[in-house]
């Protein structure tokens, strides 16, 4: 199962920040086990939400130059309010440093003006071809792919 957590990229500075959003709707499969009786967002998947976020940044300041960005580290992981089903988290990411080949943003969320996550963020970025040319054409698939979902998300 993959989860796409972002649902509209609201605003994007390259290079500085991004604001996204996440709408929470009772269809989301995962809400059946968490919890029966009292559905609500696990906590982490509201920090993959950020996660999401500061890759999609990441993406529109190098121009989508690398294929694969994961993370590396969180730290300082704070949760706040429950997000329950009909809520919507705006999700705020600021770009505070690079270095070779990662970076460190500064995430948080919140819905109807109350903190549901916050979180300092290292991801790190890197094409599949760097460790078997070969495999470039995955890297330029992938890359398209990704461009093809920005826009929807930025539409």
């Amino acid at each position: 199962m993959r989860f796409i957590l972002v649902d509209r990229i609201l605003d994007v500075q390259p290079g500085k920040g991004l604001r996204a959003v996440k709408n929470l709707t009772l269809g989301e499969e995962y809400l059946a086990d968490h919890f029966p009786t009292f559905p609500v967002m696990p906590g982490v998947l509201m920090l993959q939400a950020l996660v999401e976020a500061g890759a999609w940044l990441l993406r529109a300041t190098d121009d989508f130059s690398h294929s694969v960005i994961v993370l590396r580290e969180a730290r300082g992981v704070k949760y706040g309010s429950f997000m329950e089903p009909g809520r919507q988290m705006t999700i705020t990411m600021e770009l505070i440093a690079r270095d070779d080949g990662t970076a460190t943003l500064k995430g948080n969320g919140e819905a109807d003006g109350r903190p549901t996550v916050a979180a300092r963020l290292v991801l790190a970025q890197y094409n599949l071809r760097d460790r078997d040319p070969a495999l470039q054409e995955v890297d330029e698939r992938m890359v398209r792919g990704l461009r093809k979902q920005y826009a929807l998300l930025r539409r």
